[in-house]
């Protein structure tokens, strides 16, 4: 395995290669480096490494810049202090997202995760089965009549914030907050609605991306996410899903 570190702190960057070095002890470390101008010079100059271990905060800026001066295909275990770039995070090659201090059972289902990535479907796959998914049809639904105490109110698809199912019962909830009863199971929803617009997060859950306010990595894989203006529900995407959930937000 070929690593790539970007870090700009000497202590940081050391005892990262150590942990590396002690889960892969066969891994080349091809560089550590400590700033985006450095980085986007050594992307440019040479062939994509494995992996790349990268911090977000460089020394001369963040490392999403990184991205629109050079071209990054190598997945990317970030390691950073932050919390508040997991979604831009996850809008790029990301394998996982480690809070610092990096712990070596979380570098370790990193690597996992990346090695059970490489063995199964690749991000190639994962498009194209999306835009198929994309183009099976074009008539989504784009309104619902939904009865509102004596009368019936009419909602379009664009201000819906997010569907979910409580009790067999499902809801629709709209991004001013107002809450239908809807007669239709979210399997048939899914199958109406515009997947470029909604995304089936788990069994109980459809939502518009605009409703997500935070994603964050969970244990083994998964993502955790936070709708906005919902507090009383842990909602997860599965292991399985993660990939497809992330190409889905680049679109």
């Amino acid at each position: 395995m070929k690593i790539l570190i970007l870090e700009d702190e000497p202590l940081a960057a050391k005892r990262i290669e150590s942990l590396v070095k002690s889960l892969e002890p066969t891994a080349e470390i091809l560089g550590k480096l400590e700033s985006v101008r450095s980085a986007v010079k050594w992307l440019n100059e040479h062939p994509q490494p494995d992996v790349i271990l990268m911090d977000i905060q460089l020394a001369d800026g963040l490392s999403f810049e990184i991205f629109q001066q050079a071209d990054v295909s190598a997945p990317i275990i970030f390691t950073t202090a932050y919390d508040e770039y997991a979604i831009r995070a996850f809008k790029v090659n990301s394998v996982d997202y480690l809070l610092k201090p990096v712990e070596k059972d979380e570098l370790e289902a990193a690597l996992e995760k990346l090695k059970a990535q490489k063995g199964a479907t690749s991000q190639t796959q994962i498009g194209k089965a999306l835009d198929a998914l994309l183009s099976q049809k074009t008539d989504w639904k784009t309104r619902f009549l939904l009865k509102a105490g004596a009368r019936f109110d009419i909602v379009e698809t664009s201000d819906v914030a997010y569907l979910y199912a409580e009790d067999k019962v499902v809801f629709l909830v709209t991004k001013e907050q107002k809450k239908y009863y809807v007669d239709e199971t979210l399997d048939e929803l899914e199958q109406k609605l515009n997947p470029a617009l909604f995304f089936r997060i788990n069994r109980k859950y459809l939502a518009q991306l605009p409703s997500i306010e935070r994603i964050e990595p969970h244990f083994n894989g998964r993502l955790k996410i936070k709708l906005r203006h919902r507090e009383d529900d842990d909602i997860y995407v599965s292991r399985e899903k993660a990939e497809v959930f992330k190409k889905w937000l680049d679109m």
